[in-house]
């Protein structure tokens, strides 16, 4: 499990492309890496990968072909970079909310808004997932919890602050730029339960 609180930016030092898996080699901040066991957890861009290989602050990972198509991993070049996490202990603080690692779908940057001393990120998911976006509601981006600002259809904004922006990836996306999103486990659960007790479709389920 993760926390969605970001812990800083790591970056890929080399990708191996091979049938149906890919590996990375990706190199933390100093210190981050301390204490990592192979076989650990590390969400790379809110992607759960397990830790196949240690050196230093260099950390390598494979990716199997699922994971590829269904996140932004499958485009990850060498020199780019990625936000990360450790996985959860059960002493953390939850300044978030909790993640699973496993990403639902991604998201296109639509449109940016830099008002002063922030910003606001545009974002469009496909159409079959947007019955779970609310406003004021909880979505992960690229690993981070998120909170949702306004909402309409498949398009949805967040706003950041100063913070968030030097933490993350967030400052360098760029309009067409795609994101992974995990959807909030609660919202899902909710939104499928009441399709099942025969709501209809999503856009007829009572608010």
């Amino acid at each position: 499990m993760f926390t969605g609180i970001v812990q800083g930016i790591a970056t890929a030092e080399s990708v191996e492309s091979r049938p149906g898996l890919s590996s990375f080699v990706v190199r933390l901040p100093p210190g981050h890496a301390d204490n990592v066991r192979i076989g650990a957890s590390v969400a790379l861009d809110g992607a759960c990968l397990t830790v196949t290989g240690q050196n230093g602050d260099y950390l390598t990972f494979d990716a199997m072909q699922e994971t590829l198509s269904v996140t932004t991993l499958g485009s990850l070049r060498r020199g780019d970079a990625v936000n990360f996490e450790r996985a959860a202990r059960i002493s953390d603080e939850i300044g978030g909310h909790l993640l699973s690692g496993h990403i639902h779908t991604t998201a296109e940057v639509v449109a940016i808004d830099r008002p002063e001393n922030n910003r606001t990120l545009n974002f469009q998911v496909p159409a079959a997932w947007s019955h779970y976006l609310f406003a004021k509601g909880y979505i992960a981006i690229n690993g981070a919890s998120l909170t949702i600002g306004a909402v309409d259809g498949a398009r949805f904004n967040v706003h950041l602050i100063p913070e968030t922006l030097r933490a993350t990836t967030f400052d360098r996306l760029k309009v067409g730029d795609r994101v992974n999103i995990e959807i909030d486990s609660q919202t899902q659960t909710i939104v499928d339960t009441l399709q099942r007790l025969g709501y209809g479709q999503p856009d007829t389920i009572p608010t």
